[in-house]
């Protein structure tokens, strides 16, 4: 989660908002992305799907079963529907969303027993830090 803090910090100084993923396949980094919504004007460039997309170039495999993501803040409903879609084994974050979480805060797309596969998800791994990006980030934004 140290990466992916670094990382949001980084995406922070880029103006964005400070959101990072990295994915872990076998105890080794794979792909990582931070939040690129506003360089690249799209409203689909967060991070989660950023780190999804190179983990599968890298793997050469749209299924990251085998895989762990580390992400900074909760991933929203787009996000977790590309986790659940991308069959990712592990989802570990940082700070909940309460506004739009996915993962068990306010939706629970990552753990729906009606879909056809359940990601496993810790939740407030290193939560006061990454809290604290997103506060900082906002605080200064207003």
């Amino acid at each position: 989660m140290e990466i992916a803090i670094g990382e949001a910090k980084k995406a922070a100084s880029e103006d964005e908002v400070p959101v990072s993923a990295i994915v872990v396949f076998k105890g080794d980094i794979i792909a990582k992305a931070r939040n690129e919504c506003e360089k690249r004007q799209d409203p689909t460039a967060h991070a989660e799907i950023l780190a999804i997309q190179r983990a599968a170039k890298h793997l050469g495999s749209w299924r990251l079963s085998d895989c762990k993501l580390f992400v900074t803040k909760e991933p929203c409903p787009m996000c977790a529907g590309a986790i659940f879609q991308a069959r990712v084994d592990e989802l570990i974050y940082g700070a909940p969303d309460i506004k739009a979480g996915a993962a068990g805060t306010l939706y629970n797309i990552t753990n729906d027993a009606r879909l056809n596969h359940q990601t496993t998800v810790i939740s407030g791994v290193c939560e006061e830090e990454c809290r604290k990006l997103l506060q900082d980030f906002f605080r200064k934004r207003r």
